[in-house]
């Protein structure tokens, strides 16, 4: 039923004709008058009761909800909100004197040179300075310096900085004197907002109790954000027909999916596959996409900021690429010009040596290779 409002004017006019039309002589209802402050009061009183029914009817309905209300409404389903995801990267500890051994411990604190966001060391047993008796990262005498692996102390997209923007120690280590980061720190997703939480809600309804591809789609997104995949039916991994045999590519932007999240997206797509059928999850077949140009900008313009606004341009949207997403030979133009206002012109556009799109196959994932732009 559609709710009918009416301003302060119509109330006050359609309670003055109401009193008007029982009483049996004219009533004083001119400004100032008793009688009129009276309407006035009430028709008040009518609008902020009308704003209450405003409001609950807005938060008893999952499109004009928002913040809190979604999560409730969605809860209510046993759905919930993608939390944020934590940016990482990996971080150079260096020293001016590398006669001792130093030890930088897991769990310590660096920040931004502006100490607004802040990155914690996380152990990494694959690395060959690691020690897990020591819990930290060794710097063993005669060594300058040594690559440690660090996510962002809150999640969110705030933790992706650029190259160079972590530069202070949250507290001092012995034996070693700088910290940066010589590429940019990314991965890092704000918590689903309500547009995408609403979005996937639907999908997460057609999906209940029916084993399809939308039911398994929505199993897979709503293992976290940031994730693509494909499903093709009635193939093996190797491409050849089998019948009542499906096929999950999925990725999380890095083209090398862990072991533990390809374990997660098992357990998920089982839980809803059709009866009677098999099928496996797997990492995508990455395809490396060198691209080089050169550019012409304006004669005042700085040409050093152009070239680096247009490689993160082009990095940025071929690391988005989803799961079977070809990339297009001439959108890298398009990139370019996008990317710094300041280019004039574009020569030398190479894909992998062509000027062919790419195009990575169902099971393939094309990815950032050499970007080489001068």
């Amino acid at each position: 039923m559609k709710l009918s409002l009416q301003n302060f004017s119509t109330l006050v006019e359609g309670m003055a004709a109401s009193v008007q039309g029982a009483a049996t002589t004219l009533l004083d209802l001119t400004v100032g008058s008793v009688l009129r402050a009276i309407l006035e009061a009430n028709a008040s009183l009518a609008l902020w009761l009308q704003w209450l029914i405003v409001q609950v009817l807005s938060t008893t309905r999952l499109a004009t909800s928002s913040g809190a209300d979604c999560d409730s409404f969605g809860a209510d389903f046993g759905f919930a909100r993608l939390p944020a995801v934590t940016a990482s990267g990996q971080v150079v500890f260096s020293r001016f004197t590398p006669s001792l051994q130093a030890l930088i411990p897991v769990g310590s604190l660096i920040s931004t040179a502006t100490n607004t966001q802040s990155f914690l060391i996380i152990a990494d047993p694959t690395n060959p300075a690691y020690s897990a008796a020591q819990n930290g990262y060794v710097l063993a005498a005669n060594i300058a310096s040594v690559n440690v692996p660090v996510v962002a102390a809150t999640a969110g997209a705030a933790g992706n900085v650029q190259p160079g923007a972590i530069s202070l120690l949250s507290s001092a280590i012995a034996g070693v004197d700088t910290v940066s980061n010589m590429a940019a720190l990314t991965g890092g997703l704000d918590a689903e907002s309500d547009t995408a939480f609403k979005a996937r809600f639907g999908t997460y309804l057609a999906g209940l109790s029916k084993a399809t591809n939308t039911a398994i789609g929505n199993a897979i997104s709503a293992i976290m954000q940031g994730l693509s995949y494909s499903v093709v039916e009635n193939v093996d991994q190797a491409g050849d027909a089998q019948m009542g045999h499906f096929v999950v590519t999925v990725d999380d932007g890095t083209g090398d999916p862990s072991a533990n999240l390809l374990a997660t997206v098992q357990q998920a797509v089982d839980a809803i596959r059709p009866v009677g059928t098999s099928f496996a999850v797997q990492g995508p077949v990455v395809t490396l996409a060198n691209i080089s140009m050169t550019l012409m900008t304006d004669a005042p313009a700085d040409h050093a900021q152009a070239v680096a606004a247009v490689a993160t341009a082009i990095e940025a949207y071929v690391g988005a690429l989803p799961v079977g997403g070809a990339l297009s030979y001439t959108r890298l133009a398009q990139l370019a010009y996008d990317g710094a206002s300041t280019v004039t012109n574009i020569s030398g556009l190479l894909l992998n040596g062509a000027t062919a799109d790419l195009n990575p196959g169902s099971f393939g994932a094309v990815r950032a290779g050499v970007i080489t732009v001068s």
